[in-house]
């Protein structure tokens, strides 16, 4: 049985926007009227053909039936708890409370936390995603009551700031710690798959989160990493989870979808993934996208490679601003948040 999938292309925004859904020219992206699209790619594991909105009312049978429902899944608007999407992209800052993160590592990993957390939620971060465990190429598992001891103190202390705190853990006992502690969304960069026990703390506590996808784990992921192709491949694990999840008793959709850059994906899949990442958002759920700092930005650059790499961050950022992705995940808040306000002064 051939599968079809349905991916969003070709953007229109600000009041270029407006007036062509005024016009019925273009559909609103989960019903925000500033960004809209025309023209859908339909996809098979052996076919592409992208197809203007107007010609859908020509096509017949299971495509027709399949688009028409992928569209309604693009276009409905997304109600999710804490966050509000009709200004995109929101921001989540990193706070890595490590000492061998692969960008910030020691740094944070002490009372500079707290300092930096609030750092980040002033220059404008929506939501601070705190973690204790680096899951970088190569990195070891942490025992859980270390991970825990590393973070609480910071986490204890910006509680008190009312902000939407993200707990980047794979594991269910820090987790169940954390949501005890303010936490309001669990970032597993394990999609759900290293602790068994976490589909039971995310059903009881009824706690958004975000679906992660990992080729393998941290020690082995960049091995030699293989799809038969990478986008579809991953749209298949979203939906299965997805359904997964349903068949687990958690109804309820406030759910973020990670494609995972760089973790089990070379350099030719990362950009495969991020140049199609519009397809997932025919899932129905917000996307969150993390492509700070990350080696594909060394890969490509070269000889052009820094320390931050914050060209590279920016301009990652903004093209996935471009097709819709809802949540970046950044280091630098301050100008990855400068660059957006510029640029949509610029283009709207």
């Amino acid at each position: 049985m051939i599968k079809y999938y349905t991916r969003a292309c070709n953007f229109y925004f600000g009041q270029t926007s407006i007036e062509k859904i005024k016009k019925k020219q273009s559909i609103p992206l989960h019903g925000n009227k500033l960004i809209s699209f025309d023209t859908v790619e339909i996809l098979t594991r052996k076919t592409k053909k992208k197809i203007n909105i107007k010609k859908i009312k020509e096509l017949k049978g299971k495509i027709k039936k399949k688009l028409l429902f992928d569209i309604n899944q693009i276009k409905k608007k997304k109600r999710f708890k804490y966050l509000n999407f009709s200004n995109i992209p929101v921001l989540m800052g990193i706070l890595n409370l490590t000492p061998d993160s692969f960008s910030d590592g020691g740094k944070y990993n002490n009372k500079n936390g707290l300092i930096y957390g609030k750092k980040l939620i002033s220059e404008g971060c929506q939501i601070l995603d705190i973690g204790g465990e680096s899951t970088r190429p190569g990195s070891k598992t942490v025992e859980p009551n270390k991970e825990w001891k590393r973070i609480f103190s910071t986490l204890s202390q910006v509680k008190k700031m009312k902000k939407i705190i993200s707990l980047d853990t794979r594991k269910s006992s820090v987790m169940r710690k954390g949501i005890k502690n303010n936490v309001k969304l669990i970032n597993d960069v394990s999609g759900l798959q290293y602790d068994p026990n976490t589909i039971n703390v995310l059903k009881k506590t009824n706690i958004p989160f975000v679906i992660n996808h990992t080729q393998g784990n941290p020690t082995i992921m960049q091995k030699n990493p293989k799809y038969k192709n990478v986008v579809l491949d991953i749209y298949d694990f979203f939906d299965e989870k997805i359904q997964y999840i349903r068949s687990k008793g958690i109804k309820h959709n406030n759910i973020i979808l990670d494609p995972g850059i760089g973790f089990g994906k070379n350099l030719k899949h990362n950009i495969t993934l991020m140049r199609n990442i519009s397809i997932f958002h025919s899932l129905g759920f917000p996307i969150m996208l993390g492509a700070s700092r990350k080696r594909f930005i060394r890969d490509l650059s070269g000889v052009n490679d820094s320390k931050e790499r914050l060209g590279g961050t920016i301009s990652s950022s903004l093209h996935a601003m471009m097709q819709g992705v809802q949540i970046l995940r950044v280091h630098d808040v301050n100008e990855v948040n400068q660059s957006i306000k510029i640029f949509n002064s610029l283009k709207f």
